[in-house]
């Protein structure tokens, strides 16, 4: 992503004028949608690995798949990579009948035949894509490594109110809809497309939800520390929901964010308290974001050539 040098030094010269930066830098007080900070640094989350293929250099999606295997993907190409939960290089594969424009998040959802994973090529950075694709394949078998992944059906979908920038996309398995959080938006705007549609029809409108306004906005501290990334730091960059639909997990270039959902709560609900958030992890450009299968660790990926592979321990 290139950022505006106009901007940038627009947004240098005005920090004292951004919300939340106040003269200590990084509170956020007086905000009641203000996040509850868990960790004032990295040391809760571990050094997992890093990833070993060194074709992937721009990990941009992230998920969790049977037999302790992860899949993940470049902004770039339409190669599907298998990595363990250390980062260790289980091979790739080329998705035939696939094009890559901008893939920026991966998810997996149930279908007729066993688990499908579905890939979005939902980036849009100048916001000019009348309509974004996912594409669905059947979860490949790392036990069967010839064996062709190809993408049996592709969606193509467009926003209610016109081209978003979007790089967080989950699965709800409570309300059987694939969820989409918008990166630009101040504050992002979360919309949804229900996976029986999605899975047959080829053309979709999703569904405006609501807006996401718990993220704490940038401090003069973090466009200091950063001039080039720092008006950016707050903005979503990868989305996972726990597999019993409790846990929403969204990462951006400072922090991860974890917003929890009652029984009786809808997603737009659970949106709009407070999550908790865990400054970090200290990768570069981090952006891929995956729970674990049995809910209890959150991974996250960054972009880079043998980027880190951090894990975030969750309480049971």
């Amino acid at each position: 992503m290139t950022f505006p040098r106009a901007l940038i030094l627009l947004t240098t010269l005005s920090v004292a004028c951004l919300p939340g930066c106040g003269d200590g830098g990084d509170g956020a007080a007086g905000d009641s949608l203000a996040p509850r900070q868990e960790s004032d640094g990295p040391r809760n989350y571990k050094l997992a690995g890093r990833l070993e293929s060194r074709r992937l250099i721009e990990a941009s999606g992230i998920q969790a798949g049977a037999n302790g295997a992860f899949f993940l993907h470049n902004d770039d190409g339409t190669l599907l990579f298998f990595a363990d939960a250390s980062g260790r290089d289980l091979g790739s594969r080329t998705v035939a009948d696939a094009k890559s424009r901008d893939w920026e998040d991966i998810t997996r959802v149930p279908g007729p035949d066993g688990p499908l994973l579905v890939i979005g090529d939902i980036g849009d950075n100048r916001q000019v894509r009348g309509r974004v694709s996912l594409y669905f394949l059947p979860e490949p078998e790392l036990a069967n490594p010839t064996a062709e992944v190809r993408a049996k059906h592709r969606l193509r979908f467009s926003y209610p109110d016109g081209p978003r920038d979007v790089e967080s996309m989950a699965y709800d398995p409570d309300g059987g809809r694939i969820l989409l959080l918008s990166k630009r938006d101040q504050p992002p705007r979360l919309y949804a497309l229900p996976l029986e549609l999605a899975l047959w029809q080829h053309e979709l409108v999703a569904e405006f939800l609501g807006e996401v306004p718990g993220f704490r906005p940038p401090t003069r501290g973090d466009i200091l520390r950063n001039p080039r990334r720092g008006l950016w730091v707050s903005q979503p960059t990868g989305m996972d929901i726990s597999p019993d639909g409790r846990m929403a997990a969204v990462i951006t270039y400072r922090s991860l964010y974890l917003f929890r959902r009652e029984a009786t709560e809808s997603w737009v609900e659970a949106f709009g308290k407070p999550p908790e958030e865990f400054i970090g992890p200290p990768g570069s450009h981090d952006e891929a974001v995956s729970f674990s299968l049995d809910g209890r660790s959150i991974f996250v990926a960054a972009e880079g050539q043998r980027a880190p592979l951090f894990r975030l321990d969750l309480p049971h």
